[in-house]
């Protein structure tokens, strides 16, 4: 194994190539240490008389450098140790960027934050034209700005108006994009990339590239503070105020433009500090470590089978996600059988349709869209199943109609075969109850829209065995899901503590609460959609087949406004699927942003729209029924850990990130603070907010989901 981190090659044309491979690592990620050595590899370099320029690439057969090692950050203490990283970070690219000799990044793969900014310090980018390859910084994602230069460099290279939007976002760029931005100076085949940055440094040193006259104009003196008023209004209507890096962000890269290069770098470094230590940051890098965390729990559950080809029973909205997310993105072949051929076009279409936006962006050609698209293939009977490894059923929520799928899976398929069920509510063990082989059956609840929705909760049951549910993490990983194991429990878990959120968003309604008013309280709380507005996205009718099974399963806490939701449905709404729930779906309001609430519902359900409680009174009534149940969930052992619960809930439902998850603001908030929230609810609400057994037992012990440092 290799000692260095940084390796130097001298070409007989004398140019130095660095090659930066992390030993033992899948992913090249920047530490701290590595600082003096990329300072010693440099200087070694510089020895060279005849060094032409250097070039640094990548050792990793997909990717440049993915990032620092935010582990670093939860080594900081304080705001000046997290400062001090910073300034460490800023010397380092200052130094590369100082050298008297062209410096060319060679970029394949993952290119992001850190990484991002290492490239930014040198003269020239070249990047691969391969799909793999991105760049962009992320660290908005994780409460945090670029501490390394990025703030600075990439508004100097790019202009304001272009970065700013990259920056405030943390979106990254396939190389076409970072191209026509200018973020790249050439994006060519990976097989040819490292000759074409060697060619670039051969050119020498250029002069830097001017911006636009436009952006000039833009970011001069007399258009900036529009500039900064619209790129702050336009953050602050997905941030609603919550992530204090917005503002950071803003007034560090005004800094820089308005009194220079080195007064931005000391203002990057210092907020860089204060938002290391923000309960913000600390959440939103807390789900980070959760997430690798779960995918390599994934690793311990057993050896998977192989996967060669997938089936999909169904080819409605969900069948038609499942098949898309397992053709174009897990790249498997898939067979859908549906009882009609308009259900196998639909599937068709669904993908069709993704990969045409992708064609319209530029970021695929029409002969790609072909090759992707003949991965799926479909039919109405189970011709081309004999060979599937798994099949993952989308039928209508009916126990009976399941079995009988269960039946003929084992019947046309190989005595291997995985039974993978998309349901919502049917308990797992109930769909095996009849089967030969019980032991292939497993559930795999998907969200909607599938191709969005990053979460898969996988449902094993009793005889469930343990290669089964290797197998089906596995494929969810491969669909770009984060999997989350859960208990064969009614609900699962996502529904489970969903369902009580939405039934007091109900109830808020029905004591007059105009929907906007209940929707935007939630909104401003942090979550993406509001609770209704959710349940229009769900669909009325598939949300109210969920609360009677919690009821009988649970008891009265689960109870739904009954009388409220027959009369909603007795008028056809469904929500957006038939364009008729509790907004208006009409041409007018149909853009996003611009949809009201269907005030015909308020005479449906006899009441007078009008806003009685606070924002606030509203967002604790939902919330708090949300967090009792996750609380129930855990002593319960329907998940496996606070960790699990708190993934789940953010990938799931969108529950506010920077919060962390239920538990870890559980956490924070305090166990008796809640207790206290619940009981006061209680006393004005009914039995319905009773704080559970765990949560007061948490509260009496003084206790936390999470011990001290996780």
């Amino acid at each position: 194994m290799q000692d260095h981190v940084f390796q130097l090659t001298m070409r007989p044309d004398n140019v130095g190539v660095i090659t930066i491979d992390v030993p033992g690592e899948k992913m090249n990620t920047l530490r701290k240490a590595f600082a003096e050595e990329i300072r010693a590899v440099v200087a070694a370099a510089r020895q060279n008389r005849e060094l032409v320029g250097l070039v640094l690439i990548s050792g990793k057969a997909d990717n440049f450098i993915a990032g620092a090692d935010i582990s670093m950050i939860a080594e900081c203490k304080t705001a000046a140790e997290a400062e001090a990283l910073a300034k460490q970070g800023q010397e380092v690219m200052a130094e590369i960027a100082a050298l008297p000799f062209p410096v060319v990044a060679a970029i394949h793969g993952a290119c992001l934050g850190g990484g991002l900014e290492l490239a930014l310090a040198c003269d020239a980018r070249i990047c691969s034209l391969d799909e793999k390859t991105r760049l962009g910084l992320p660290e908005v994602q994780l409460g945090l700005l670029p501490g390394s230069g990025g703030t600075q460099r990439l508004p100097q290279l790019i202009g304001v108006e272009q970065a700013l939007p990259l920056i405030l976002s943390g979106k990254s760029l396939r190389a076409r994009q970072a191209l026509w931005l200018g973020v790249v100076d050439d994006a060519v085949p990976h097989a040819i990339l490292l000759e074409t940055a060697v060619a670039r440094v051969h050119k020498g040193k250029q002069p830097a590239r001017l911006l636009s006259r436009r952006a000039r104009i833009i970011q001069g003196s007399v258009a900036r503070p529009l500039l900064f008023m619209l790129a702050k209004r336009q953050a602050d209507k997905k941030s609603h105020g919550n992530y204090p890096a917005v503002d950071q962000i803003l007034s560090v890269v005004r800094t820089g433009l308005e009194q220079g290069s080195q007064a931005g770098h000391l203002a990057e470094a210092r907020a860089f500090g204060l938002l290391a230590m923000t309960p913000e940051s600390a959440a939103l890098r807390s789900l980070f470590f959760a997430s690798t965390a779960l995918k390599k729990a994934a690793a311990a559950e057993g050896e998977p089978r192989p996967l060669r080809r997938i089936g999909v029973l169904g080819g409605g909205l969900m069948g038609g996600g499942i098949a898309s997310v397992t053709a174009l993105k897990a790249g498997l072949p898939v067979r859908i059988k549906d009882i009609q051929l308009s259900g196998i076009n639909h599937a068709l279409q669904y993908s069709w349709a993704l990969l045409t936006k992708k064609v319209t962006r530029r970021q695929m050609k029409p002969a790609e869209r072909q090759q992707q698209l003949a991965r799926i293939s479909g039919g109405t009977d189970y011709q081309g199943f004999r060979q599937c490894d798994v099949v993952i059923e989308a039928v209508f929520e009916d126990l009976a109609l399941k079995q009988q799928m269960v039946a003929e899976i084992e019947q046309h398929c190989q005595p291997c075969t995985i039974f993978a069920s998309n349901t919502s509510s049917l308990p797992i063990g109930d769909i095996a109850a009849q089967a030969q082989r019980p032991e292939n059956i497993i559930g795999l609840h998907y969200f909607s829209p599938v191709d969005k929705m990053p979460l898969a909760e996988v449902i094993p049951h009793k005889g469930t065995s343990a290669e089964t549910v290797a197998t089906t993490l596995q494929l969810a990983q491969r669909q770009g899901k984060t999997a989350v194991v859960v208990a064969d429990r009614p609900g699962f878990y996502v529904n489970r503590i969903l369902a009580p959120y939405i039934n007091e968003a109900l109830r808020c309604l029905l004591e007059g609460e105009p929907v906007a008013h209940i929707d935007r309280a939630l909104i401003r709380q942090g979550f993406p959609v509001g609770p209704l507005q959710l349940l229009d996205e769900v669909g009325i009718d598939v949300g109210s087949k969920i609360s009677p099974l919690l009821e009988q399963a649970y008891g009265s806490r689960f109870a739904a406004p009954q009388a409220a939701v027959d009369t909603i449905l007795a008028d056809g709404r469904q929500g957006r699927k038939n364009r008729k729930g509790f907004y208006d779906y009409g041409k007018r309001h149909f853009l996003p942003g611009a949809r009201k609430a269907d005030k015909s519902l308020y005479a449906l359900l006899a009441i007078t729209p009008q806003a009685r409680q606070s924002e606030q009174q509203i967002a604790e009534r939902c919330l708090m029924m949300m967090l009792n149940e996750a609380a129930r969930c855990l002593d319960e052992n329907v998940i496996r850990s606070a960790r699990d619960g708190d993934i789940a809930a953010v990938f799931g439902i969108g529950f506010p990130p920077f919060l962390g998850g239920p538990f870890r603001y559980m956490d924070q908030y305090g166990s008796s603070a809640i207790v206290q929230k619940l009981t006061a609810l209680m006393q004005q609400y009914g039995d319905r907010f009773a704080p559970c057994e765990a949560l007061l037992k948490q509260a009496e012990q003084d206790g936390r989901f999470y011990t001290v440092g996780q």
